[in-house]
């Protein structure tokens, strides 16, 4: 879909190459330049999954000629994606206003924690430090337990990524229809706000509460994960009442009373104890198999080897073993467009090929750079 796209990356961490991997796996020409000489990110591997499908070439961006190559190659670039600290691309002379004067279509993305212009914009921060101030995590979590979310998927791939994403191909379609380009700035706090706003629609009708443990979606027993038999999970969530019909008839509990009232609050942890009771009795599979096939909106709580193992991954070929890694595919799909899995580039494997493509350009163009 974004056959034709160029999209220059300068070396970041987190959300930026997850960005700038998306925007691979739909198609665009993604070039990262890598640190030259630099070394790994910590607990990175030297072909990341973050990095496939891009090309990479090794720059230092404190030596002249390396840092004129940049630029250039900035110039035939549709978008930039950049990670640093407010102010680190302005220092090295590839700011907005410099790279937008000699290119002025460009889509320029900034991804940040805090944002290019707050009172935190110069402070360190990761993923659950950004969610914690923006709200985003106050209702993770069962009640009476430390707010948790899963590793970075609520801040650094949710309200980051994601969001520089839309924002790079919104700038995208209007620089298209308008010939300007923009300066897109993503911040993990503002995104991850902007996606409560689901929640914040069920505020409302009351339906939000401050309390933990007292909102339609974070206190009910039926919409809560339980531990088995075997230390397996199942996770419920039957918020319709005929999906709840469904689930009290798979678990025996129709006829109890004590069930009758699924929006009862004051009953929830009652309830929600007794079934906490009753999931322990069997093991997660034996679960997972009444609930396989229903309406009951139940399922058994799967860690990504199992979820490849499983048939739904059978159909849908999401998890990928490629090379002996575990990786998902892209998403979303589109009609009759496959998906070819392509590899991950080793730091500056292709910086002879973009450096001779550069000198094409510049041949058949005298004016350019």
């Amino acid at each position: 879909m974004l056959d034709g796209i160029r999209v220059v990356e300068i070396e970041g961490l987190g959300p930026a190459p997850f960005a700038a991997m998306l925007l691979a796996d739909l198609g665009a020409d993604v070039i990262t330049i890598h640190r030259k000489g630099g070394s790994m990110t910590p607990g990175m591997p030297e072909r990341s999954i973050l990095d496939r499908g891009k090309r990479s070439i090794a720059l230092d961006l404190k030596d002249d000629a390396d840092l004129d190559t940049a630029k250039r190659l900035i110039d035939t670039a549709d978008a930039l994606i950049e990670g640093f600290r407010p102010g680190v691309m302005e220092r090295l002379g590839l700011g907005p206003e410099h790279c937008l004067k000699r290119n002025p279509k460009l889509v320029y993305g900034r991804m940040t924690g805090w944002g290019q212009d707050s009172p935190l914009s110069q402070n360190a921060g990761h993923d659950l430090n950004y969610i914690a101030l923006s709200g985003a995590l106050w209702y993770a979590s069962a009640p009476e337990t430390p707010p948790q979310t899963p590793a970075t998927l609520v801040g650094d791939i949710g309200g980051g990524a994601m969001y520089l994403v839309t924002g790079l191909l919104a700038g995208l379609i209007n620089a298209e229809k308008t010939g300007q380009g923009t300066i897109v700035d993503a911040a993990i706090y503002d995104g991850s706000a902007h996606m409560l706003n689901l929640l914040m629609s069920m505020r409302q009708t009351g339906n939000l509460s401050e309390a933990r443990g007292q909102s339609l979606l974070d206190g009910p027993h039926w919409s809560r994960t339980y531990i088995c038999l075997d230390g397996g999970f199942i996770a419920v969530q039957c918020l319709e009442p005929k999906f709840y019909a469904q689930f009290l008839q798979i678990m025996g509990l129709s006829d109890d009373d004590a069930f009758q009232q699924q929006f009862d609050r004051s009953l929830w942890p009652d309830q929600s104890r007794r079934l906490a009771a009753l999931f322990l009795t069997r093991s997660r599979d034996h679960w997972a198999e009444l609930f396989r096939g229903t309406d009951a909106c139940a399922a058994p709580v799967l860690s990504p080897e199992q979820a490849q193992a499983h048939d739904m991954n059978a159909a849908r070929l999401t998890w990928r073993d490629i090379d002996g890694t575990l990786q998902a595919a892209p998403a979303p799909r589109f009609a009759n467009t496959a998906w070819h899995p392509k590899s991950s580039p080793i730091r500056g494997e292709h910086t002879k090929e973009i450096l001779a493509d550069l000198a094409n350009l510049t041949q058949s163009d005298p004016s350019s750079g």
